[in-house]
């Protein structure tokens, strides 16, 4: 049987978890999600999905977004700078500067129908509505939250790490020589080859394995998964 082929960044990440107070419980190392501080009631069972009345509800993670904030404060330093030092030049006595007074002219002679005022307030706009859509939008698309079993505790489950974990679990299915995961928000889709038994077969057992799995990671939104099982293709 051959090696299973891995999925795009097949490096497992750790959660990220935001907690006020750490955790107790004990940590098990057979983990493959490097979770800790979760206990398991009932054996190898998953835990029962919790209410938003017992930990909260579980949202999206935001994302800080240094590089914008940065990019729009570095702009608005270079033109509030040019501003002023031209503004104080003027009032010592100085003439102003070459490329306000043009820009003066500029705006008072330059029609509103002109292709470069066109151009100009297009280009504001659309950076207008690129920053309003950062600042209402959480980002971080790649970190699942997960259930909230305590109030001062958030945790948040990397996609890649969540692939890994079915694709590991899909190769266990016998039949399965290697699987493909490509894991959304909102769905996990799972491409498998299988090179012995029916694939419809191998398709109904790769559904209730998932679906267990997708249970067992503790998301607060579990996906849907979706299973295509093909045949190997002829070599040479």
């Amino acid at each position: 049987m051959s090696e299973p082929q891995g999925t795009e960044g097949s490096t497992r990440r750790l959660p990220v978890v935001e907690s006020a107070a750490q955790p107790t419980g004990p940590t098990d190392p057979s983990d493959p999600t490097g979770l800790t501080g979760q206990e398991t009631p009932g054996g190898d069972s998953p835990p029962p999905p919790a209410s938003d009345a017992a930990g909260g509800r579980a949202g999206r993670f935001w994302s800080a977004r240094r590089v914008p904030a940065g990019i729009v404060a570095l702009l608005l330093l270079v033109v509030a700078g040019a501003f002023l030092y031209d503004v104080v030049a003027v009032r010592t006595g100085r003439s102003a500067l070459g490329w306000r007074r043009e820009l003066a002219r500029q705006l008072a002679e330059r029609p509103l129908d002109d292709t470069w005022v066109r151009v100009g307030a297009g280009v504001a706009a659309a950076l207008g509505l690129w920053l309003l859509l950062l600042a209402l939008t959480p980002g971080l698309r790649k970190v699942l939250p997960m259930r909230r079993t305590r109030p001062d505790v958030r945790a948040g489950l990397h996609r890649d790490a969540a692939a890994s974990v079915l694709r590991d679990r899909a190769v266990e299915v016998a039949g399965v020589q290697s699987a493909r995961v490509r894991m959304r928000r909102r769905k996990a889709r799972v491409r498998a080859l299988a090179h012995f038994r029916e694939l419809d077969d191998v398709r109904t057992d790769l559904h209730g394995v998932l679906d267990d799995a997708v249970r067992g990671l503790g998301l607060a939104r579990p996906p849907t998964v979706s299973v295509k099982v093909a045949r190997p293709g002829r070599k040479g």
